[in-house]
């Protein structure tokens, strides 16, 4: 196997405080030092991986993302501990919530600039 874990997923936002709202607030996850790029962005901290937002410039090709949420399309799932107070949470943040349900421990969400987030019970 070449790889151990995963270091870091990066996303392609068109504005960078919507994104941070999702990720740092809602989420929770912590900023963490990015370097200087020449480009806007932040990284977060989730747990031992990291996000990285990415400000695509104007004209940028970086895909489309889907319509709506779609557990089909490309997406990132995180680990959870609790089904429904991780469905609450993002329910009372305002999120559309898609669910396979408790019992299958899975559920998507779409992030400000539409990818596809999947949260999934860690016991699975």
């Amino acid at each position: 196997m070449i790889s151990q874990a995963i270091n870091h997923v990066s996303f392609c936002v068109p504005e960078l405080e919507p994104a941070l709202r999702f990720y740092r607030d809602i989420l929770g996850f912590e900023p963490i030092a990015r370097p200087s790029m020449g480009i806007d962005g932040a990284w977060l901290q989730a747990g031992s991986a990291q996000i990285h937002l990415i400000v695509a410039p104007a004209g940028a090709d970086v895909g489309t993302a889907p319509g709506r949420t779609n557990p089909l399309a490309n997406h990132t799932a995180f680990a959870i501990d609790d089904y429904l107070k991780t469905r609450d949470q993002l329910v009372s943040n305002g999120l559309a919530v898609l669910e396979a349900g408790a019992e299958r421990g899975q559920m998507w969400v779409s992030d400000p600039a539409g990818n596809v987030i999947e949260f999934i019970s860690a016991r699975r």
